[in-house]
């Protein structure tokens, strides 16, 4: 195995961060803009989970067939929509606390189709 197969430069002190991908400046970036949105089954499941998160609870999205910058600006609707903060991560959208029935009721305005996941 060569070095260079492990991924290459990942931060250059004149560019910044570094693709592995296409090896040229994260803000240049052609592989990530080249990724396919990803496909889901046309339904929005909507959880709260607490494991992991020291009891404290977290309204998840899964299922959203939208690329990373419409889930990000979704995500930021969403979060204003319930008054409290979360992210991104993986194609999900968490939103701290638990505001299942406001995030339902707020993607159901947008015209998705909505499912309550777990209990």
């Amino acid at each position: 195995m060569r070095l260079s197969d492990l991924g290459g430069l990942v931060y250059s002190t004149d560019a910044g961060r570094m693709c592995p991908g296409c090896r040229k400046p994260a803000a240049q970036c052609e592989c990530r803009s080249a990724r396919p949105a990803p496909a889901g089954d046309g339904i929005v499941r909507v959880s709260r989970e607490t494991k992991g998160r020291g009891g404290k609870a977290v309204t998840l999205v899964k299922g959203m067939a939208l690329d990373e910058a419409a889930l990000a600006l979704l995500g930021k609707q969403l979060k204003a929509a319930c008054g409290s903060g979360g992210t991104v991560k993986d194609g999900v959208i968490e939103v701290q606390g638990d505001h299942v029935d406001r995030v339902m009721e707020a993607l159901r305005q947008r015209g998705h189709t909505v499912k309550r996941a777990g209990g």
